[in-house]
């Protein structure tokens, strides 16, 4: 039998994406109010993907935010219920403006809070599911077979590689 220990804290990542940058700037804002400063913020990318069009238009931003304060791993899923209300605060015609997915890195991993259920994907609590999106495997951030198109870009697995150095910084 093995002792319970208790797990290193990890780094609070959200990554959000509108077409609407005033938007994006007031969820940066009640962001940061709800769990503190940030210590990075990615430039703007593209969606690789067009599965949000119908819904949110073309042309979307994604900007991603670490936050400095460490957390445990059991608060993602209250941070994913409190995105999806954020998210809710901007719907116009029952359609979202703005999407918010909250996750959290550690040195191995990287993981993504969510409400739907996949074969990959693990219960947490209150209707919330983890998946881990990336592994860290010879000296950056890969892919499992599951990856969304998007977080499997260079370029995106370039910022999280970034958030992970500034991650390792903090707890070294």
């Amino acid at each position: 039998m093995g002792n319970v220990k208790s797990t290193d804290k990890v780094k609070l990542v959200i990554s959000v994406f509108s077409r609407d940058i005033e938007i994006i700037k007031k969820v940066k804002t009640a962001l940061a109010k709800k769990f503190g400063p940030l210590d990075y913020e990615s430039y703007d990318l593209k969606l690789v993907t067009d599965y949000y069009t119908l819904e949110m238009g073309a042309n979307l931003i994604r900007q991603f935010y670490a936050f400095k304060k460490l957390l445990n791993r059991d608060t993602i899923a209250g941070i994913k219920l409190y995105s999806n209300k954020l998210e809710n605060r901007f719907r116009i015609n029952n359609k979202r403006k703005i999407n918010i997915d909250p996750g959290y890195l550690s040195l191995g991993k990287f993981i993504l809070a969510t409400t739907k259920n996949q074969q990959q994907r693990i219960y947490l609590k209150k209707g919330i599911f983890a998946e881990c999106a990336l592994r860290y495997k010879d000296g950056g951030f890969t892919t499992w077979d599951w990856t969304y198109p998007d977080y499997a870009t260079k370029e995106y697995c370039k910022v999280l590689n970034e958030i992970r150095e500034v991650y390792f910084r903090q707890i070294k």
